[in-house]
Parts: structure tokens; sequence; C-alpha cells
């Protein structure tokens, strides 16, 4: 059972005074077997208080309002969690009847089993085919679909952002893990296996894996006789003792870890820190600086304060 020390920041800096700086946080770990929180604290400009909820994806979220005139807002997350090791469901060998079984009894498996609709849909029935042609089990398609994204779409950063659809991922073949995950999402709700876009970090483990020491994201996919397995195309692999998870959705934008609102006219910039550290004392520092891009309205307006282009893109 790893032990992660993992410190997340984020800074929100504006030109000018803004107020009434309402914010939604997901930087809780999601309640599992598979993790524990140790201790872990939240700091936040101003002191607010934070009001913590479970919302209807099961995820533990905190909501605040920082109302005095500010020029910047730090969000600082200190946390120590260990993870626990889950074996795999390759052994299991159960096929698609039973999933439909399972699926026509559930309304929140049916809910993530229906695909989005998208223009490259013909690509992915040729990528699909042999699931059927080779009646691969549920363990095996999600499998197969891992190794494809891994292998057909180049990492590759700052080439999408948090608004990129599907389409567009299959247009240039390449992205970060977000599009990873959001592309083999597509695939398998194409046969109706209900899977959730998932967020978190992945921790150094000297094998030189993608999006370690940063915000990462994977997929988990119902897999029956097993529950959620989570899979990560980005590395192509079972997830491991080696990834941390906050919150779970639909698509990422059910998982953003930091978003809101403020009153103001101000331009405003982002930046963004993670630092995870290993029990053995190895770590990996990302900080990240980012411009925001806030027209001034030249009155005082509500603006959204939730991540733009390039902003918070998981990586």
């Amino acid at each position: 059972m790893p032990v992660y020390k993992i410190h997340h920041i984020t800074r929100y800096e504006y030109d000018s005074p803004v107020k009434e700086s309402i914010s939604e946080i997901k930087l809780y770990p999601y309640s599992c077997p598979e993790q524990q929180t140790l201790q872990q604290d939240i700091m936040i400009t101003g002191s607010p208080r934070i009001e913590i909820y479970t919302d209807y994806w099961g995820n533990n979220a905190g909501v605040f309002n920082l109302l005095a005139p500010h020029q910047s807002m730090t969000i600082e997350s200190r946390l120590l969690v260990n993870t626990i090791g889950k074996a795999s469901p390759e052994h299991i060998s159960i096929g698609f009847d039973e999933l439909q079984q399972e699926v026509s009894t559930n309304i929140r498996l049916w809910e993530l089993s229906v695909p989005e609709e998208i223009g490259a849909q013909q690509m992915i029935s040729e990528i699909i085919a042999p699931v059927y042609r080779e009646k691969k089990s549920v363990a095996e398609t999600i499998s197969y679909f891992s190794s494809y994204v891994f292998q057909h779409f180049r990492y590759i950063k700052d080439v999408t952002d948090i608004e990129t659809t599907v389409d567009e991922i299959f247009r240039h073949r390449s992205g970060v893990c977000q599009d990873f995950a959001h592309v083999l999402l597509q695939l398998l709700r194409t046969v109706h296996i209900p899977a959730r876009y998932v967020s978190g970090y992945i921790c150094p483990n000297k094998n030189g894996m993608r999006g370690e020491g940063a915000t990462h994201a994977w997929v988990e996919a119902w897999v029956p006789g097993y529950g959620w397995a989570g899979i990560d195309p980005t590395n192509n692999m079972w997830v491991t003792d080696t990834h941390v998870k906050l919150s779970v959705g639909r698509y990422f934008k059910d998982c953003t870890p930091v978003k809101g609102t403020f009153k103001g006219t101000a331009q405003q910039t982002l930046s963004l820190y993670v630092s995870v550290g290993h029990e053995d004392g190895s770590g990996f520092e990302q900080p990240d600086n980012i411009k925001m891009e806030v027209q001034p309205s030249g009155k005082t307006a509500e603006k959204i304060r939730e991540p733009a282009k390039g902003q918070q893109q998981q990586q």
C-alpha cells in the first residue's frame, strides 16, 4: 500500500479587484475501497467556509464564496493518501449477454452506456468490428480498445484543449490523457459498455509513465462479476496502486477540479502547480502558468471562471 503526498495549487490573479468569487472544487479523493485519505488540508485565500456535498456521481465537492474584493485567489490542497492495488479483470470471461442483463436493470449503468452522436461514427464502427467478429468478452473488449487508442493516437501536449471534441481528436489523432479518455469512452459506449471519466493523479513509479506527477485522466468501465475496472489508455494499462482518484462523471466537465464565477471587469491569469511525492522520497513537480482569455466588459458583470481553452487540461 504505497503512500503519496500530493500538493496541488490553483492560483487566480486579476488585473483589477473582483468580488464574490463563487467556486466549486473537486479536490477531495473519491470514496472507494481502493484508496484511503490519511490527511487533507485545503487552504483558500480569505479562509472562506467550504460547504461540502456529494454530487450526482458520488463525488465529494466543496462550494465557497469569497465575498470581499480581491486581486488574487489561491486554492491549495495538501493530501496524504494511500492506495490499495486491485487485481485486473483480465481473467473474467463474462460476455455481453450478462452485461446487457445488468445494464437493463440499472438506470445509472444505462446512462453511462449511451454514446455521444459524432461525425466520426463510421470510423468507430470499423474499430469495433473485431469485437463482434471475434466474440470478445467484456474485459477483453475494454483492453482491446485501450490498446487501440494507445497505438493509434500520439501523446502530444498543447494540440488540444478542454473544448476539443471527439471528432477533432480523431482528425489529428493526437492529444493528452483527457483526449485519450474521451475517445475510449466513445468506443466503449458504442458497444454499450458503461464507462465513466475519471479525474485524479498518476504517481511516480520509476517506469516513466506518461502524465505521472500531474493531474491525470483515465476511464472506468463496468465488467459483470467485477464492477468498475479502471483502465488508462494513455499508458495502456489496467489501473493499479499508482493512480489516485478524485472524481468521476460522464465527461471531463463533470470532474473539473476548480470552476466558478466572479463579479468584476478584470482579466485573469491562472497558474497551476502539482507536486507528487512517493513514500520512497522520489517526486515530481509540474508548474504551469496559463493566460486566461476573459475580456473586460466595461461594467461590473458576473464572469465565468471555468477552465477555458488550454486551461487545466489533464495531462
